[in-house]
């Protein structure tokens, strides 16, 4: 099923939904009638279903659309490189530095290089800030 499907579903779900709820009044009113209040009911219980249903049949399509590596009927972009990232996938920000591999490693890469006896990690250091005016005001004030 698409995802087109699902929003198909949800609007119909809406639909009853909605016919559930103006039921209802005319089960309350002066002329009492038991067969539209079920009727109400019902017709909200199923619209709700129906609703739930869409959203998660979408839900899944996107899902599969994912995993297979497709949007909208196109393929993913290839991910660009970050600068400055990890020095072994080179597709994320580092969070850790390796000191014995000289290594910067994001999360997923450090799950893989975790070494406890021989690896060493400490942050990453992060660049200089230059001195400027901002510097040379802090140091006078």
């Amino acid at each position: 099923m698409t995802s087109r499907a699902g929003n198909w579903i949800i609007a119909v779900g809406a639909l009853a939904a909605f016919g559930g709820v103006c039921t209802l009044p005319a089960a309350f009113g002066e002329h009492r009638d038991a067969a539209l209040l079920g009727l109400g009911a019902c017709l909200l219980s199923l619209g709700a279903f129906l609703a739930a249903s869409g959203i998660y049949w979408k839900a899944r399509a996107l899902q599969s659309q994912a995993a297979s590596g497709t949007v909208n009927g196109e393929s993913k972009p290839a991910s660009r490189r970050v600068r400055g990232g990890c020095e072994l996938c080179a597709s994320e920000a580092p969070v850790i530095q390796c000191r014995v591999h000289q290594l910067q490693l994001c999360p997923t890469c450090l799950a893989e290089h975790y070494d406890a006896r021989s690896c060493a990690y400490v942050p990453p250091r992060k660049p200089a800030n230059k001195g400027g005016r901002s510097m040379a005001a802090k140091r006078g004030a």
